[in-house]
């Protein structure tokens, strides 16, 4: 039709499919000039196009579909400034979100990489000292399964979403060295995800700068009793006392292989020389 484009060629002339503008219209966001009464097609005036393009660089720049069609129905320079310079507030937190959200990802590559050095030395325990952290937990319900463990590692990351907190992607568990003691070595009682420090929970555990022993067992979680008597004995052939439960670290989980051979879990015990406790 003269003067008027179909919309395979708006489609073609804007790179937005069909099935876009057929929802653009049905939403009342950009409705074509005209309808073919016989045929149902739709047709667009050349002075539409203009119109288009508004409403994807809007998109483009973060507005949502709602807020656009909201603005298009009556808009001039003095409100596209307030829009644009509100829509600058946004653009900045979100770049600040992303630098957090690149952060924690580079810390936990760091991590893999250091682990999978580790691991490599099987029987090698690590003396480490360890800085001031935090981590928010949730209480493993009883009998501390690992189907029980699992839901409450899914309570943290559901609750750090929801609030924002300033989580790492990583999990962990605590399991009381008298489970370990007794053998009962996959039965964690709370469990954790790292974070910065903040108070914007209630279940925010501080962990003490201090001396860990740490090891690295390599391989499904279950078979992980094997790596604690290798860190037990070994603390009792150097005269170290444990003087907290354990502290377990996903390094490499479901998040990262499928292999569960692959998985990396750190252990990590504060200990002090049994004569500093006489």
């Amino acid at each position: 039709m003269k003067n008027l484009f179909s919309i395979g060629e708006v489609s073609r002339y804007q790179n937005i499919s069909k099935q876009t503008l057929i929802f653009y219209d049905k939403i009342d966001l950009f409705k074509p000039a005209y309808v073919d009464p016989d045929n149902g097609y739709r047709y667009y005036s050349v002075y539409q196009l203009d119109y288009l393009d508004t409403i994807l660089i809007m998109k483009k720049i973060g507005f949502s579909l709602k807020e656009i069609r909201e603005h298009m129905r009556q808009y001039t320079i003095d409100r596209s400034l307030i829009a644009f310079r509100g829509q600058l507030s946004v653009i900045d937190q979100k770049i600040e979100e992303l630098k957090l959200i690149r952060s924690r990802v580079g810390q936990r590559c760091a991590q893999m990489e250091s682990a999978m050095i580790h691991a490599q030395k099987k029987d090698a325990v690590v003396i480490e000292n360890v800085s001031t952290s935090y981590i928010l937990y949730r209480n493993v319900a009883k009998p501390y399964r690992l189907q029980d463990i699992s839901i409450a590692t899914k309570q943290c990351f559901t609750d750090a979403f929801q609030k924002k907190l300033p989580i790492f992607f990583q999990s962990g568990v605590k399991v009381p060295l008298t489970h370990i003691l007794q053998q009962r070595y996959t039965e964690a009682t709370l469990a954790f995800l790292p974070i910065e420090k903040t108070d914007q929970d209630p279940c925010i555990l501080q962990l003490p700068a201090g001396t860990c022993a740490t090891f690295y067992h390599v391989g499904d979680y279950e078979s992980i009793g094997q790596s604690y008597q290798q860190l037990l004995a070994y603390c009792k052939q150097n005269a170290l006392q444990i003087v907290s439960d354990s502290y377990e670290l996903c390094i490499n989980d479901y998040l990262t292989s499928r292999d569960e051979n692959e998985y990396i879990t750190k252990i990590m015990f504060y200990v002090q020389p049994a004569d500093n406790l006489l």
